[in-house]
């Protein structure tokens, strides 16, 4: 096998799990930017796989084709829904907002599956039958080794995955509303003399995180698992997290970190097709991502420093 054709096997699917992982990393940007802490976003992901499965078995007969576009669509509306739960406790009633995050973890994982046993009778949904398909990106899949490397039978929703954190960047760091966020996650009570509205910039902070998260999780079901299950998202949202983290909670480093996971994810999915990674047994594979993911967080949380104000409650008024 050549070095062309390892790639050929490695990069479409480096880039389709790290998809997921891209979306739900810029929500977590635009939380801790605001100056909350969102752990929750495993939770939220959770809430997104669950409704893009479930969205995708009830109408996918009638929309046809359109079915994942809007099943992420609703997955992103329940996401900012469930969202605005850890913005109310966090902001309005200045709870701590890590305990407010672990909470929506456990309540995302309780209500999904007791719905599914509910509307299915069993531990989980039916494989959806309409899915994204995968495709050539014209022009860009002409282009010699590059482009069959990268750009053949692939999803478009992956590369768009990639393009939003460029969209993200420019919000955040070229126009007003993305300088409110940042002057909110830095010093609020400056923002708050300036004239900027702390609590409604926070919330909108913490309601994007939940829209990405919610299209990240539906991403996940719809493009890799493709039912609903206690499984169906594993840690896709603690791996999101690391990612924002080790990007320094910026747009274009989490691009890059979810790229990484995204790679040892796929190592660990194609890596026995692979001539070097087939004699290493499944297992170290399998845990390969997680163990990337500590690493990643040993190595270089002591040396991001997250917006100066995240996690800690702002009182009007309280220096």
């Amino acid at each position: 096998m050549s070095f062309v054709e390892i790639l050929h096997i490695i990069i479409p699917s480096m880039i389709a799990l790290a998809a997921p992982l891209i979306f739900t990393a810029i929500g977590g940007v635009f939380s801790e930017r605001a100056g909350v802490v969102n752990i929750g976003l495993e939770g939220l992901m959770v809430f997104g796989a669950f409704t893009s499965i479930v969205f995708t078995l009830s109408f996918g007969d009638s929309l046809g084709a359109w079915t994942p576009w809007l099943a992420i669509i609703a997955a992103m509306a329940v996401g900012m829904l469930f969202s605005l739960l850890h913005a109310v406790a966090s902001i309005s009633f200045r709870a701590d907002q890590t305990v407010s995050g672990v909470a929506l973890n456990f309540l995302a994982a309780g209500l999904c599956l007791f719905l599914v046993k509910l509307m299915y009778d069993k531990g989980q949904t039916d494989r959806i039958s309409v899915r994204f398909d995968k495709t050539d990106i014209p022009l860009l899949s002409d282009i010699p080794v590059i482009g069959e490397i990268f750009f053949q039978n692939v999803y478009v929703i992956s590369y768009i995955a990639i393009i939003v954190p460029f969209i993200v960047w420019y919000v955040i760091y070229k126009t007003p509303f993305g300088l409110r966020i940042r002057a909110v996650g830095e010093h609020p009570m400056a923002a708050d003399t300036m004239g900027i509205n702390v609590t409604r910039v926070r919330y909108m902070g913490v309601i994007l995180s939940g829209a990405f998260a919610g299209i990240g999780g539906a991403i996940h079901a719809i493009t890799v698992t493709n039912d609903f299950s206690h499984a169906t998202i594993n840690g896709q949202g603690f791996m999101a997290i690391a990612a924002m983290i080790f990007g320094k909670w910026h747009p274009l480093g989490a691009l890059g970190a979810a790229l990484f996971f995204g790679l040892a994810q796929s190592l660990s999915v194609v890596g026995a097709s692979l001539p070097f990674f087939s004699e290493i047994p499944k297992v170290y594979l399998d845990i390969l991502p997680y163990v990337l993911t500590i690493i990643a967080l040993a190595g270089f949380i002591g040396r991001a420093d997250a917006p100066k104000a995240s996690g800690k409650p702002y009182i009007k008024g309280n220096r």
